[in-house]
């Protein structure tokens, strides 16, 4: 099909899912805003601050059940009980990672310097260069769906595709590249790139002089490498106290999957075998923000506070809060119709598919459009 269309002719009698329209929308982002009530977009200092007062006692009562008990545990249940830990805390402190995200977003309040002063208190506890991340983090949303531009997840072209691809594209190595990208992909992004945009020289968040940012954002890299290396110094006092041991088990095991959900989570917000990205001959920003797709996550989704499934909603008013993105999201959806895309498959499956159908991107042989991109699998 050309530009506009929902459907290709399945390959070799495999049935694909409906291909999400690529075609200028037959509304605006005005008339979307105006079926969204008002109050929406209202931002409460006290609604917010709930939500990290929330989140951090969860994660306190997490905190002292574990090293009060665990350590009374015999070591059998041990074993069993700090990973049982990690995955607890690692969700909760998720949903801390989200709302240091809507800070970035100037979504928590009405005021920008306090927006920073948490998100870079919140992000740093984590690891995060908050501001390295949040000016890059605007970019993809001012850039996505782009292949030219796009920040994040930029899938490949098949040119682009190397040697060792044909020997992953099995069951053992898709099970190998899920679980480097999980365990690794948010780190190798911040300090490689890796998955991010194409630049000319070598491009790192910690990096003040890197091409990510401009000059006068790299006074914020450095404030925002000094909060990491003060976190980092203060775990190196702790170690130096308790054993570094004690510091991984309390708070590297779930930092691990915090990372882990980071990366699946916009992964899949941004990988779909239904979803289409551009070349600058067919990119617009409204087409780009609209080729991303809901997913739900179950009980998660209230602790990743929605992040989850209400993501198209983010990428059209991403200064809007989180705790009303549900009610705009419900009153969107009538508007956008064919052009507001969910998928509720079950999170593993989808993983897997998408490991697995989302390879790289080319435009359909037969397509009116040449500068609409597929993902495909065929190597």
């Amino acid at each position: 099909m050309g530009a506009g269309g929902r459907m290709s002719i399945p390959p070799e009698g495999k049935k694909l899912l409906p291909r999400a329209p690529n075609s200028k929308p037959p509304f605006t982002r005005g008339e979307i805003k105006r079926a969204i009530p008002p109050h929406c977009f209202q931002r409460s200092i006290l609604r917010s601050f709930s939500y990290v007062i929330y989140d951090l006692v969860i994660a306190a009562i997490f905190y002292y059940l574990a090293t009060t008990y665990i350590p009374l545990l015999p070591t059998t249940l041990r074993y069993l009980a700090w990973p049982l830990y990690w995955a607890l805390q690692g969700c909760v402190l998720t949903g801390v990672w989200v709302v240091a995200h809507e800070c970035g977003h100037h979504a928590f309040s009405d005021y920008q310097w306090l927006d920073d002063t948490v998100g870079l208190v919140l992000h740093s506890c984590l690891l995060v260069p908050y501001f390295s991340w949040k000016h890059s983090h605007r970019r993809h949303h001012l850039n996505t769906g782009s292949l030219d531009r796009d920040e994040v997840f930029v899938p490949k072209l098949k040119s682009g595709m190397r040697w060792y691809s044909t020997y992953l594209n099995n069951p053992p190595g898709r099970l190998l590249t899920i679980f480097i990208t999980l365990t690794l992909g948010w780190p190798l992004y911040l300090m490689f790139n890796v998955s991010g945009r194409h630049y000319d020289r070598f491009a790192c968040h910690y990096d003040p002089y890197s091409p990510i940012y401009s000059d006068r954002e790299r006074l914020q890299i450095f404030i925002s490498d000094t909060g990491v290396l003060a976190v980092i110094y203060g775990l190196y006092r702790i170690a130096a106290a308790k054993g570094l041991a004690w510091v991984l088990c309390v708070y590297g095991g779930p930092l691990i999957i915090v990372n882990g959900f980071l990366v699946l989570i916009t992964w899949l917000q941004h990988t779909h075998p239904s979803l289409p990205h551009y070349d600058s001959s067919e990119w617009e920003w409204f087409k780009g923000a609209l080729a991303t797709v809901d997913r739900d996550y179950g009980v998660l989704n209230k602790v990743f506070h929605n992040i989850t499934d209400t993501h198209v909603a983010h990428h059209l008013f991403p200064g809007m809060p989180h705790y009303h993105a549900m009610e705009a999201t419900k009153a969107i959806k009538p508007i956008l119709g064919k052009y507001y895309q969910f998928d509720g498959t079950p999170i593993v499956k989808a993983m897997w598919r998408e490991a697995k159908e989302c390879i790289y991107v080319e435009p359909d042989e037969n397509g009116e459009s040449k500068g609409v991109f597929w993902y495909k699998n065929k190597l």
